[in-house]
């Protein structure tokens, strides 16, 4: 990138076990070994407070994962596309995902990934912990959100949302599209024990994190840490959209 050519200045933010905007520029690419010809970033981690991982990741011409990525018995992941094409596998099941895809895999599948593009694709990775409930177990779930219908988010016409995963309490986390027509906003301000991690993926929007507004903007990455007060209002000309995962279907821990 060559020499600066202003001030250094940033407008990330982290507050340690709260919550975190995390600018695009200024990221920084960690090796991750088992990926090849490919730039990773890992965002969220236990060690800003978050329970799971989440990583951006673009995947250069020839990008692949072939060693997998997950599959230990406790540990569940998830693929979403941002830009462009790729190739996934778990177990012996193989999926093409184009932009808007995903790909779930369950404790003990590993996720195989390979870049169809001859250019970039860049993706959204996600790890966590499995939470298991006796006589449940969850399964592979494979799709694209483009062919998922919005449904009225809290009876509200302006704000919308999809579901990537099944309800079901075999999964002790789902991930969503939320998207807010401009001008609209959360029906109150959120105080709860679940945690988040987003991608912004359209617009731009006041984000309220921890009683603290914050301006956001699509590429930005936000952490919610648990009992975090949150909640948004979109601004400008397009609907503030965002993925996110959100835990679920489980009691508290004592």
């Amino acid at each position: 990138m060559g020499y600066p050519k202003d001030l250094l200045s940033s407008r990330s933010i982290i507050k340690h076990g709260k919550y975190a905007l995390i600018a695009p520029d200024g990221l920084v690419n960690n090796v991750v070994p088992g990926f090849e010809k490919c730039s990773m970033t890992i965002l969220a981690s236990p060690k800003l407070g978050a329970s799971f991982v989440d990583y951006v990741v673009t995947m250069h011409e020839g990008g692949k994962n072939s060693e997998g990525f997950g599959g230990q018995e406790n540990v569940e992941t998830l693929v979403y596309v941002l830009e462009g094409k790729v190739k996934a596998k778990a177990d012996e099941q193989e999926f093409i995902l184009e932009e808007s895809g995903y790909l779930y895999c369950p404790p003990g599948v590993k996720l195989y990934l390979e870049n169809l593009e001859t250019g970039d694709s860049r993706l959204f990775l996600y790890k966590q912990k499995y939470k298991p409930l006796e006589g449940r177990k969850p399964w592979v779930v494979s799709g694209h959100t483009n062919q998922i219908e919005y449904r009225d988010y809290d009876d509200m016409h302006n704000v919308h949302i999809k579901d990537l995963l099944p309800t079901d309490i075999d999964f002790d986390m789902n991930f969503h599209i939320l998207s807010f027509d401009p001008a609209a906003c959360h029906p109150f301000i959120e105080t709860h024990i679940q945690e988040h991690g987003a991608y912004l993926l359209s617009g731009e929007g006041m984000y309220n994190l921890d009683n603290e507004w914050i301006p956001v903007k699509k590429g930005d990455y936000l952490f919610m840490g648990p009992y975090v007060q949150q909640a948004c209002y979109a601004v400008g000309r397009e609907n503030l959209t965002y993925v996110y995962s959100k835990d679920c279907n489980r009691d508290a821990d004592l």
